[in-house]
């Protein structure tokens, strides 16, 4: 099976990368705009007819998308997440190939939920920021190309490589510098809110198993459990050894450097910057939770590793930074 992997240098394209390579039936082929690329090409500026001459040279079977951004302003994340998107569906319209597509949604379109509720595919999206909104816009021009297609709904990825930027990458070095400076108390603001944490090798199992199936339409990606994030520093704690204790600030007035889940101009997959958001900048409130049904019955697909694993694996690489 050829596939052809766009953004497969990225936090979620590099372990996908690893997935398929693993399937001795995979040829794969990654396009990106890094020189490591087998092709360069920026989906944000080439056009499809560019891009449509590579797709019938190389013939795919499958592309999978997993290029886009997770941080800027609403004009740039339009441009990678919304128009990049434009341009792979009327690029594979216009080829021979006949490729399947597999693109890679974010929880964050759903926007915020009722607390104790697990969101499904029918629910009504309505985006809570300029990140969920752009790559809600990439997903209906998904569902509207009459292509074969599949959007997967990754919602808070965790785990090895998770950017420092992202609320547990922050959790982890706040409690890495606490313990260099053997501090026996750690405040911290942002803890409230509860999210669905997915480790990200779980997420390349899903988006494997969506290249081999004949699913359409969009499927959601998570653990199927909502976690606090003052219950996700408690367990990093026992995981990295600190015996110190944990305080929580709360309140508006909570330093940005001191908080964990509110970043200003970073995020990570899933939680991004928003303007009039706070205090939840991924525009998603003080609660989400997925609903995994159908990826188990259309996929085959279950998750496997648990958050303890995930924060293990965090906290490994943020205790190796110097």
């Amino acid at each position: 099976m050829r596939v052809l992997l766009i953004g497969a240098n990225g936090y979620l394209g590099r372990f996908v990368t690893d997935r398929l390579l693993a399937d001795p039936a995979v040829q794969l082929t990654t396009l990106g705009r890094g020189d490591d690329a087998d092709v360069r090409f920026d989906l944000a500026t080439g056009s499809p007819g560019a891009l449509t001459r590579f797709l019938d040279a190389v013939h795919p079977g499958v592309v999978i998308n997993c290029a886009g951004a997770t941080r800027g302003g609403a004009r740039e994340l339009t441009r990678h997440n919304t128009v990049a998107v434009a341009t792979v569906c009327e690029a594979l319209r216009r080829s021979g190939c006949g490729a399947r597509l597999v693109q890679i949604g974010c929880g964050a379109e759903y926007g915020p939920a009722q607390p104790g509720s697990s969101t499904a595919e029918d629910a009504v999206p309505r985006p809570g920021g300029p990140y969920g909104v752009s790559k809600l816009a990439a997903t209906e021009l998904v569902l509207g190309s009459g292509l074969d297609a599949v959007v997967l709904r990754v919602f808070s990825p965790a785990g090895p490589g998770t950017p420092a930027g992202s609320p547990l990458g922050r959790l982890a070095e706040a409690m890495r510098r606490a313990m260099q400076a053997g501090d026996g108390e750690l405040k911290l603001g942002g803890l409230g809110a509860q999210r669905d944490f997915i480790d990200v090798r779980d997420v390349a199992r899903a988006v494997h198993a969506a290249s081999l199936s004949a699913a359409q339409g969009v499927i959601n990606i998570g653990s199927g459990r909502a976690v606090r994030l003052r219950d996700a520093a408690a367990v990093l704690a026992r995981v990295a050894g600190f015996g110190g204790s944990l305080h929580e600030l709360d309140g508006p007035a909570v330093g940005m450097r001191t908080s964990v889940g509110h970043p200003r101009n970073e995020s990570d997959h899933g939680m991004p910057p928003g303007p009039g958001a706070y205090p939840y900048p991924d525009g998603c409130g003080g609660w989400q939770q997925a609903d995994v049904r159908t990826a188990r019955d259309r996929l085959g697909w279950r998750p496997r590793i648990n958050l303890e694993e995930s924060l293990a694996d965090i906290w490994m690489e943020a205790a190796c930074r110097i």
